[in-house]
């Protein structure tokens, strides 16, 4: 059997479909604003989310760069939840490219909830603090497993951010993950903030891009950002043309992800590994025994021809994506239960 590459659901590489479609796409320059296919990939996004506009966009770091440097100024307060992406895994953006201050919460499995936030939020009307602006949300949430965040909870806080006068943002870099897991439209999981980035280069198997969705004049100014942080493309048309088809494609087939996660979950029977969360989607993280467990589950897995990624000491992370077929599920499942683990 081939690699079975369960790193991330990043690796996935396009389907000669996929590719006929970038072949034949339609361009324009999008600086200019005439790109036919980023124009209709931005207008169906923002429909699909309920928002006024949307932006095409390299990454879906600069997604959420975009939108922190839109809704705050250098010295306000942002609140995220500690594992977030953005806090994590985005190489200090929000410092560098914003100058803001991240204020980080610990959510109980990765979950925030409006009383966590307002306690964390600094008073609006003491000049010694930094003034709070902007919250950021994440759905799903990837450090803590793919946790979907409850609808509740995002009206929640987003009806408390906006009683303070805050804006409010949510990374949904797999929010079609919590769509197709929940069944609530993308629109309905959308309406409660102000802006969100979804990207297409991880769930949905399209080689490069995310767009950055909200209001129009939140996105007139991440228009403006875009072109300093260097994400201004010419004819992106060519890349916007497989967001197109992995929309019509691949959304549907998220559940098939969810299933094959839950399979790797339910079917663990190795005493020296532990799912450490509960499966709401596609990410599946365990927690190794022994000193340098991780080390040696990922040896043993490469081994066994299967591609996993450390996720922090002790931990390992694989995600089912659109390029593991039932068969590598099944094959990787096998991999994971003959770990002999490490010795004390």
């Amino acid at each position: 059997m081939p690699i079975i590459d369960m790193r991330s659901d990043t690796v996935t590489r396009p389907s000669p479909a996929m590719r006929q479609a970038m072949a034949s796409a339609e361009v324009g320059d999008d600086v200019f604003g005439d790109d036919p296919t980023v124009n209709l990939l931005q207008e169906r996004v923002a429909d699909l989310l309920g928002k006024e506009a949307a932006l095409y966009v390299p990454s879906g770091t600069m997604g959420n760069q975009l939108a922190i440097r839109a809704h705050a100024r250098a010295g306000d307060q942002v609140v995220l939840e500690d594992g977030a992406h953005i806090y994590r895994y985005e190489a200090g953006g929000p410092a560098v490219l914003t100058g803001v201050l991240l204020t980080c919460v610990d959510g109980p499995g990765g979950i925030l909830d409006w009383p966590l936030v307002e306690a964390a939020l600094n008073p609006s009307d003491n000049y010694h603090c930094a003034p709070p602006r902007l919250v950021c949300l994440e759905n799903t949430h990837n450090r803590a497993g793919g946790r979907i965040l409850p609808q509740a909870n995002v009206v929640a806080i987003a009806a408390g951010a906006h009683a303070r006068g805050l804006r409010v943002h949510l990374d949904g870099a797999r929010l079609w993950h919590a769509h197709v897991a929940t069944g609530l439209a993308l629109a309905d999981l959308a309406a409660p903030v102000d802006s969100l980035s979804v990207c297409f280069s991880k769930a949905l198997g399209a080689p490069v891009g995310s767009v950055l969705a909200g209001d129009r004049e939140t996105i007139r100014t991440a228009h403006r950002f875009r072109k300093l942080f260097g994400g201004a493309m010419r004819q992106a048309g060519v890349l916007a043309a497989a967001c197109l088809h992995a929309l019509d494609h691949n959304l549907a087939r998220l559940a098939e992800d969810h299933a094959a996660a839950r399979q790797l979950a339910t079917g663990l029977d190795n005493p020296h590994l532990k799912v450490n969360h509960p499966v709401d989607t596609n990410i599946v993280i365990m927690d190794v025994d022994g000193p340098g467990g991780d080390v040696a589950l990922l040896a043993h897995l490469q081994a066994e021809g299967v591609l996993a990624v450390g996720f922090g000491p002790g931990r390992v992370r694989l995600v089912p994506n659109l390029d593991t077929p039932p068969a590598a599920v099944t094959a990787a499942l096998a991999a994971l239960n003959r770990f002999p683990g490490v010795g004390r």
